[in-house]
């Protein structure tokens, strides 16, 4: 397993590439592509009377420099767990489990609700964690560092309460 500075030194890298040779690194933008590209085969009025989607995805492929850097995050997730001998197939983990019980149906529900509330904040503020908090960041955004202090912040808020009676990380 790589240590933490390996990964930062690792994101770096790829962040120095990327700016070099494509542009910053960003993928929530990708998601509002694909629904716009989407939206354009299945309902072509709906998406043309979409100002945001008409911007955002009008005249755009899914083969992107974004597509491959998006598809690349759950198979590098999914590389790295098989090479490291720690892939597991389960839905309700086991901190999950012990706080909110092992229903399925429950850990899925809150994990979308949890995922489409973090992709609408994420359009919502301009940018998503990759964008802000490696891209922003390092082009010394002062909207990035806000997004940054207000993500820790809203997560460790997060925490105390999910986790009140002192769970894992409180």
């Amino acid at each position: 397993m790589l240590s933490w500075w390996a990964g930062g030194i690792g994101i770096g890298l790829v962040l120095i590439v990327a700016v070099g040779l494509v542009q910053p690194i960003g993928v929530s933008t990708q998601y509002v592509v694909l629904d716009g590209v989407l939206l354009h085969y299945v309902l072509p009025d709906v998406a043309s009377r979409s100002s945001y989607l008409a911007k955002t995805a009008q005249g755009w492929t899914l083969v992107t420099y974004e597509f491959f850097f998006v598809l690349g995050i759950p198979l590098g997730a999914l590389m790295a767990a098989m090479v490291t001998a720690r892939f597991t197939i389960r839905v309700v983990p086991v901190e999950w489990k012990k706080r909110f019980g092992p229903n399925p149906g429950n850990r899925l529900v809150w994990s979308f609700l949890g995922g489409f509330l973090l992709l609408f904040g994420a359009r919502f503020g301009g940018g998503c964690t990759s964008g802000h908090m490696i891209s922003g960041i390092s082009q010394l955004a002062i909207s990035s560092f806000v997004f940054s202090a207000a993500l820790f912040i809203s997560g460790i808020i997060t925490a105390r309460v999910l986790y009140r009676d002192g769970g894992p990380g409180c």
